[in-house]
């Protein structure tokens, strides 16, 4: 099974950037895949963020749209995935998650995603 392994949270202020990174070590996703970024705010339910397919389309929530970028890179074995997030706001707090999929269907819906990472933390500050 692979395994997703999420890092590059941390604390920031309203205004701020951050780069989160997941890694798929030994990834055997066969064409198509999808990668995608969703965020769980304390208290909510998660909600998608960001979507990339294989071929590089993507997918932004409206709420992070031009904001937000996500990107996928390969590199021998490991598929990278990284989500470039500027212009923070204290809303955008939340842990956020990587997750994989075999499965097209509809654009940030979390029930296509069977491969989950453990989460990163993002808190932003006023």
């Amino acid at each position: 099974q692979v395994q997703l392994q999420e890092s590059g949270g941390g604390s920031v202020q309203s205004g701020g950037s951050l780069r989160l990174s997941c890694a798929a070590s030994d990834h055997t996703f066969r064409h198509p895949y999808y990668m995608a970024w969703f965020r769980q705010p304390p208290g909510e339910e998660r909600e998608g963020v960001a979507e990339i397919t294989d071929d590089g389309r993507t997918k932004y929530a409206e709420r992070v749209e031009g904001r937000f970028t996500i990107s996928q890179d390969n590199a021998e074995n490991t598929l990278y995935l990284y989500l470039e997030m500027n212009s923070l706001k204290p809303e955008d707090t939340a842990m956020y998650y990587c997750a994989a999929s075999t499965y097209g269907g509809i654009w940030l819906d979390h029930t296509r995603f069977d491969i989950w990472g453990q989460g990163t933390q993002v808190t932003v500050s006023s």
